[in-house]
This record gives structure tokens, sequence and C-alpha cells, in this order.
């Protein structure tokens, strides 16, 4: 049996414990929270699970090493007191990244850098020759992150950031990063069991999401490949069978999942990038305006949307959310109801009192992910239906 190991996966503001959660029941052991990140510990077979099932992960990284610089030599020695020859060989590339969280340190190009000297510097006088850097697509994934003295060195078991799912070779202008997308639809309690509706869909996140969390699918099933697949441990069988284990997990799915978008290209972009994920026997896209629709469905109706803001298209903002809160009142009863959006400003003019408001970051912008719920009848109708019971 193979020894597990300390791992952290990293996530956005707001997430962390939607990503706790998800590693729990994956099975993960010892699990822990902090800023944007969760640590757990796990085995070679977990690492593997972790990159393929997490929804709400960016990366999974794998510490080797800890000790404490204060300057330029104490990082250099540090660096290479670890026996590179374990993770890498002379004949492949490597690239480092950084994060710093110190006043010893401040520019991360230097720490990245001095890193790399150290371990180039080690090879040459152990081999006679060195790795090289290939920033673009290195065999081995390096993470220095500094907090204050303590310098943590990790490999990157994921590569390119889990976000980036395979799925999608057309965008919108500004489409939603996919852990966001998952992520949002987490905390509106999505699960599978209703009707799902993204009435702005753009190029088809959040529905190519929604259709994977109803149907238990791995969020990155998609992915050609993950960056511990070049590692000299890399375990092809291991990796194929947690896969096989994963996917007879998915489940079925009983209710409709619907997208709608008024602009033509971003109606054919959402199709093929649902398409591309294998989800095309779940996900409905119609070209027609939000506005101009009411409910489908009967029973109660799930909506998760990302509508435009002025950053993005020149809209009419007052008018465009009093019309998306007039559409919801009138038309889509029995609906919970939630958008993000970063323009703060523009809530008040939905004209509905949110039920919840959480605040997340879309890309650098601070956001909030608001909930309206339209009772089947009038809200006073429901609670005078809840105290006869």
């Amino acid at each position: 049996m193979e020894d597990n190991f300390k791992m952290v996966a990293k996530t956005l503001f707001g997430f962390e414990e939607l990503l706790e959660k998800e590693l729990t029941q994956l099975g993960a052991q010892n699990v822990k929270v902090g800023t944007r990140v969760v640590t757990f510990y796990g085995d070679k077979g977990f690492m593997y699970k972790a990159n393929l099932a997490l929804r709400t992960a960016l990366k999974v990284l794998k510490p080797i090493y800890e000790f404490k610089a204060f300057n330029e030599k104490s990082l250099y020695d540090g660096i290479q007191r670890i026996d590179w020859s374990k993770y890498l060989s002379q004949h492949q590339t490597f690239v480092i990244e950084t994060t710093l969280h110190s006043d010893h340190f401040n520019h991360s190009q230097f720490v990245a850098l001095k890193s790399k000297d150290a371990i180039v510097d080690q090879f040459r006088d152990r081999t006679g020759t060195r790795p090289d850097i290939d920033k673009d697509f290195p065999d081995v994934k390096i993470h220095v992150h500094i907090d204050r003295d303590l310098v943590t060195v990790s490999l990157d078991t994921s590569g390119e950031s889990l976000h980036r799912r395979g799925y999608k070779t057309a965008t919108n202008i500004a489409p939603i990063n996919e852990v966001l997308a998952a992520g949002m639809l987490l905390l509106s309690g999505w699960d599978g069991t209703s009707h799902f509706i993204d009435p702005m869909c753009g190029s088809g996140t959040i529905l190519a999401e929604a259709a994977m969390i109803a149907c238990n699918i791995p969020a990155n099933i998609n992915r050609k490949e993950f960056a511990f697949e070049k590692w000299s441990d890399w375990d092809s069988e291991l990796f194929d069978k947690i896969l096989e284990s994963l996917l007879k997990k998915s489940r079925d799915f009983h209710y409709t999942i619907t997208g709608y978008d008024k602009a033509p290209s971003a109606v054919m972009k959402a199709k093929d990038n649902i398409k591309n994920a294998n989800l095309d026997e779940f996900v409905r896209i119609r070209e027609t305006n939000f506005f101009e629709t009411e409910k489908q469905t009967e029973g109660p109706l799930h909506m998760v949307f990302n509508p435009p803001y002025g950053e993005r298209l020149n809209i009419e903002m007052e008018r465009f959310y009093r019309e998306i809160g007039d559409t919801l009142k009138n038309n889509y009863s029995n609906t919970n109801a939630w958008l993000i959006t970063a323009n703060l400003e523009a809530l008040k003019f939905v004209g509905l009192r949110p039920s919840r408001k959480i605040k997340l970051f879309n890309g650098k912008l601070e956001a909030r992910f608001v909930k309206y719920e339209m009772y089947a009848g009038s809200k006073r109708t429901k609670f005078q239906v809840n105290n006869e019971d």
C-alpha cells in the first residue's frame, strides 16, 4: 500500500468550504481549510482522482520540502538541499512558478531565477549537463511559495489550471471561468433534481458544468493531459482504474437543462462546446431573448446565469436589470434564480429582494452572487399554505 502524502488544492475566494466538502466526499484524509487553499492527505491514486474529479480546484500541488530563507543565499542553499534527481532528469525541461507573501523577497522573477540556478547547478555538478527551461510545455512544473520566511517547494500535479477542462474551443466576449461556474452551481444548491435553465448562456460554460454535476461526470474527463503524466512514477494502469471507478459513479438525469441566448454567434459557440464535452444529449440551446420567454416546465425550476454588465457589452444598465426583475416576477413562478454580477449598482434596479447575497470574484472584479426566490403563488400564499400544514 502506497503511503499517503500531503497535497494542497488551490481554489477561488469563497469556494474553500465547497472544496473541503468535495475532497471529503472523494475520500481525502485530514482535510483542512485555509484561504483560497485546502490541504489534505492521500496516495498517488488519490492524486489522480483529485485532478480528475474536483470541480472547484484550480491546482493540486504536492509539497516536497520546506525550509526557512531570509535572503538570496539561504533561498539558494535551501533549494540545493533537495535531491532533484528524484523529480527531474537532465534531459527533461522544467519551469518554476512563485507566489510570495514576504518582506525578505518581493520580486517573483528573482525568486524563480535563484531557484532555477540552484537546480541547474546541482545537475551540472553531478552530471555535467543540465535540464532546460520550457515555459510553455515543461515536463515538470515546480511551485515555490514563500510566506514570510517559510519556503514551501511543491510539484504541480495538474499542469495547466484545472479550470481548463478541455471542452471549450469557442468563447464569447467574457467567458466565465469553469471553476467559477461549477462553484456557483454548487453554492446555489444545484444537484440535478429539477429542471435547469441558463437564460443568458453565452458560450455555454454554466450549462456544461450543470450537466456534469447533474450526471456526476468527473469535471476534467475531457482534459488532454495532467502534469503528473510526465513524471517518472506515472502509472497509466492505476490512472485508468481510477477513471473507470469514477465513471461508474455517474448517474441518470431525468430533467431538462436549457440555455437561451439572443446572439446567434453565442448559440453556435455554446452548441459546439456542449458537443465537445459529450453533453449534447442532456442540454438544449435556443436562440431567443430571455425577456420574451416564460417558464416552459412544470414543478420547480433552477436558474443560474451571468448577465452582461457595462464593461462587456454596450447595454442600458438600468433598463436591462429592471427587465430581468420583471421577467422573473411575471413569467417564472416556482423558480430559484441566481445571478452573478460585478455591477453592484445594477442590482438595485432588479426590483426584487434577494434572499441570499454571496461575495465572489469574477476574475479580478469583485462580484455578488445573488438569489431571487420566485414562489409558485405570492409569498403570502406560500406562507399561509405552510402554516396550514
